[in-house]
C-alpha cells in the first residue's frame, strides 16, 4: 500500500552541533525531540511513536545511544502508551528509512505522531595529554581487518575512489570542486561549522593526506549534537504551526558484494522504489541532498541516481552544476563536509528547511520537489525520500530549463 502524500514532517528539532558538550548522547536525543515539539506546536504527550537510531559512540563504550536507546528515551521522557517504538540503524540510510517507517505506520492507522531521532556525541572535551580514538578501536568497530591496514571507513572509501579514478580518469580536481562547492553553500549557513571559512581549489589541494586519494577536506566533519523530525498524518501536519513537508515517496537500495568491484551505491535500486511511488522523474526534482561522508560519495551518489552518465559525476561537478547558481543545487546548507555531521540527519534536515522557506540566503528558488538520500556502511546501505511541498501529484516541467545535463540516464 502506497503512503504517497499521506504522511509529513511536522516538526524539525536541532540542537547545538559540532564541538558542544553540554549533554551526554541522551540528553542531545530528548533536547532535539524537544525542540521537535515545539517547532510543530505539539506536547510530548501527542507522541505515540519513537524511532531512534543509535551513533558509532556507543560500540566503544563511549557514552553514546545504546541498542536499548528507545525504551530508556521513553521512560526519561515520560512518555506513555506508545503505539509505535524500535531502534533502527542501516549506518547512515536510517534517517530515511526511519522516516518511511514511521509515514507507513501513520498511513496504516498504527500511529498517529512519532519522533525520528539520531544523537551522538563522540566528541569529547579537550583534556591535557588525553589521546584521541585509537584507530585500532575505531576499526575494529568497522569490521575492519587491522591486520593489513585497514582502519576507518575512510581506507575502504579510498580503495573505491582509486579504482573510479583509474577507469573514469576521476581526479583529485573532481574531488575538489565538491569540497569548494559544499563550502559554498556553507558560507551562506549560519549553523555550518565552516560557515566563516572560504575555500578555494587551492586550499583543498594543500589540505594534508589522510588516506590516498583522500586528503583531509575531503572527509566530513565530526559532530555532537542530536536532530529530530516529528511526522505526522498530512490532515494533521496542515493544522500545526510549520508549513508540512510532504513524504511523497520512499526506497531502499542495498546491493550486496565490494563496493570496489561494483563501483556503485544502492541509490540506483532505492529511486526506482521511491520514485514509482512519487509518480516523479529525475527532471522534476528541484534541490538534491546527498549523504557526503567523503566528496567521492557525492560524485558516485549523482551517477548512480542518473543526473549523469556512470564515470562522468566529476567533469559534472567540475562544471559547476551543484553549487551555489547551478543546475542542480546540492547540499545546499554545506552537508557533511561543511556543515555538520549528524548521519542521515544532515541532508534531510537541510532539506525540511529549504521546503519550508527557512534557508535564509542559501534558500532555492524552486523547491517543491527534493530528493534526500542516505548512505551507510561503505556503499552498502541506501535509502531515498521524495519530499515536496505539496501533496498531490507533482506537475512535471519541462527539462529545458535545466539544461540537458539533467535528463536521467539509466545505469
Amino acid at each position: 500500500m502506497s503512503f504517497k502524500g499521506k504522511a509529513a514532517i511536522a516538526g524539525l528539532g536541532m540542537t547545538p552541533m559540532g564541538q558542544v558538550y553540554d549533554f551526554d548522547a541522551m540528553g542531545f536525543a530528548i533536547e532535539a525531540v524537544r525542540l521537535a515539539l515545539e517547532d510543530a506546536g505539539l506536547k510530548a504527550s501527542d507522541l505515540d511513536g519513537l524511532l531512534v537510531q543509535p551513533g558509532v559512540a556507543w560500540r566503544e563504550s563511549a557514552g553514546g545511544l545504546s541498542w536499548m536507546a528507545n525504551t530508556e528515551m521513553q521512560e526519561m521522557m515520560g512518555l506513555r502508551d506508545l503505539r509505535l517504538i524500535a531502534t533502527m540503524n542501516l549506518g547512515g540510510a536510517t534517517a530515511g528509512a526511519m522516516v518511511a517507517y514511521a509515514a507507513q505506520c501513520i498511513a496504516n492507522g498504527m500511529a498517529n505522531a512519532v519522533a525520528c531521532v539520531f544523537a551522538d556525541n563522540p566528541l569529547k572535551p579537550p583534556q591535557p595529554g588525553a589521546q584521541g580514538r585509537s584507530g585500532a578501536a575505531y576499526g575494529q568497530a568497522l569490521g575492519m581487518n587491522a591486520s593489513y591496514g585497514m582502519f576507518g571507513a575512510v581506507a575502504t572509501y579510498g580503495l573505491v575512489a582509486q579504482r573510479h579514478m583509474e577507469l573514469y580518469g576521476t581526479t583529485a580536481e573532481h574531488f575538489g570542486a565538491v569540497a569548494v562547492a559544499q563550502r559554498k553553500w556553507a558560507n551562506m549557513n549560519p549553523l555550518a561549522f565552516f560557515r566563516d571559512r572560504p575555500l578555494t581549489m587551492e586550499d583543498y589541494l594543500n589540505s594534508r593526506w589522510i588516506c590516498e586519494p583522500f586528503r583531509l577536506l575531503d572527509c566530513c566533519l565530526v559532530s555532537n549534537g542530536g536532530i529530530a523530525v516529528i511526522v505526522t498524518s498530512a490532515e494533521r501536519a496542515r493544522d500545526l504551526r510549520k508549513p508540512p513537508v510532504y513524504i511523497l515517496g520512499a526506497g531502499q537500495g542495498h546491493p550486496g558484494g565490494d563496493p570496489v568491484d561494483r563501483l556503485a551505491s544502492g541509490a540506483r535500486l532505492a529511486r526506482e522504489v521511491a520514485f514509482k511511488m512519487a509518480g516523479i522523474e529525475l527532471k522534476d526534482i528541484d534541490l538534491v541532498q546527498l549523504y557526503d561522508c567523503y566528496t567521492f560519495t557525492v560524485i558516485v551518489t549523482l551517477e548512480d541516481y542518473g543526473f549523469c552518465p556512470k564515470g562522468e559525476g566529476g567533469p559534472f561537478v567540475a562544471d559547476g552544476h551543484i553549487g551555489p547558481g547551478g543546475s542542480l543545487p546540492v547540499n545546499t546548507g554545506g552537508g557533511e563536509l561543511s556543515a555538520y555531521y549528524l548521519w542521515g540527519m544532515t541532508p534531510l534536515s537541510e532539506a525540511i528547511m529549504q521546503m519550508r522557506g527557512e534557508a535564509g540566503e542559501r534558500q532555492v528558488k524552486k523547491h517543491d520537489l527534493c530528493l534526500v538520500s542516505g548512505n551507510g556502511g561503505h556503499l552498502t546501505t541506501h535509502s531515498t525520500l521524495v519530499l515536496g511541498t505539496r501533496p498531490g501529484r507533482a506537475v512535471r516541467r519541462k527539462a529545458a530549463g535545466k539544461g540537458a545535463a539533467m535528463a536521467p540516464v539509466a545505469n
